[in-house]
């Protein structure tokens, strides 16, 4: 059997999706797997904020398009980045065991986010991650940065900004973990939703292909993310508002933790649930619609 999956062509992408694939040819007897490499709107515009030019969706519009024209049998993305709604006829078929959720700080000196000297200049285009810099350290001047990891990286090396805040999942996946002058706790900076968790996107009817790829779901993951996820439907997230969720197993419990603020980054609300630990994801799906409900509503 062969499958050929979509990608995107940035380096991160490439190794996640490469270490995903090489890991899923080796559960899987006589299972080949063939790359397309494919260059979304959200990768050939590099010079706007994400919320002016459509959202995370972008990322993951064109690979989309691999899997219904039948190009691809299936796609890997960062799950961050995939809408609460996918598109008409797909479906997530698996999501694997998560990587490192947190945020890391990537300063010039080498400083912690509390040694940063005032005024500092620190890079982010995530409204999320604004909100939690801001609430850590207001007199932090706070401005926006696109572009690879290793293109952002180069830019604190540079002396374009004091420090940078991304998420430490992409920086271990490309083995640059070290990098990180300090890894922010949930308390200081909330995860985005689904922070450090592949979803992998195949047609809803191809039965071969879910069949493939299920020897790869984590179902302590996959429960996570459905009550993270869930969160983000419950308050319509989108790139315009600064929302994250994080879900964690703690003994026989699941823990949910969320956050909402309005556009502007002001009335920042935040929650939190717990339950038994759910048995299905679909369970963990309505503790997730509460938080967000309870988020939405102020």
């Amino acid at each position: 059997m062969r499958l050929t999956l979509a990608t995107r062509r940035s380096p991160l992408a490439l190794a996640q999706t490469r270490a995903f694939a090489r890991t899923l040819e080796a559960r899987s007897s006589g299972l080949g797997i063939d790359e397309l490499l494919i260059v979304t709107s959200g990768d050939k515009t590099q010079d706007k904020a994400l919320q002016d030019i459509g959202g995370k969706g972008l990322f993951i519009k064109e690979l989309e398009e691999a899997l219904l024209d039948g190009r691809a049998q299936f796609a890997v993305h960062s799950i961050k980045d995939v809408p609460a709604e996918l598109a008409p006829g797909l479906t997530i078929a698996c999501i694997p065991a998560r990587e490192d959720p947190r945020d890391a700080l990537v300063s010039q000196s080498g400083a912690p986010l509390a040694s940063l000297p005032p005024g500092a200049r620190v890079g982010t285009s995530s409204l999320r991650r604004a909100v939690a810099l801001k609430a850590a350290r207001p007199d932090l001047v706070i401005e926006p940065v696109r572009g690879n990891v290793d293109t952002r990286l180069r830019k604190v090396q540079e002396g374009q900004y004091d420090a940078i805040v991304l998420a430490l999942a992409g920086l271990r996946r490309l083995g640059w973990a070290d990098k990180a002058s300090e890894i922010l706790s949930i308390e200081v900076s909330l995860p985005a939703i689904g922070q450090g968790a592949l979803g992998i996107e195949c047609r809803s009817e191809d039965e071969a292909t879910i069949a493939a790829l299920s020897v790869m779901a984590d179902l302590e993951t996959s429960i996570c993310v459905a009550a993270e996820r869930a969160v983000m439907a419950a308050v319509d997230g989108n790139c315009h508002l600064p929302v994250a969720a994080h879900a964690l197993r703690e003994g026989d419990s699941l823990h949910l933790r969320g956050l909402l603020a309005d556009p502007d980054g002001s009335n920042v609300r935040r929650g939190e649930r717990r339950m038994i630990w759910p048995r299905s994801a679909r369970e963990a799906e309505q503790l997730g619609k509460d938080l967000g409900a309870q988020l939405k509503g102020g």
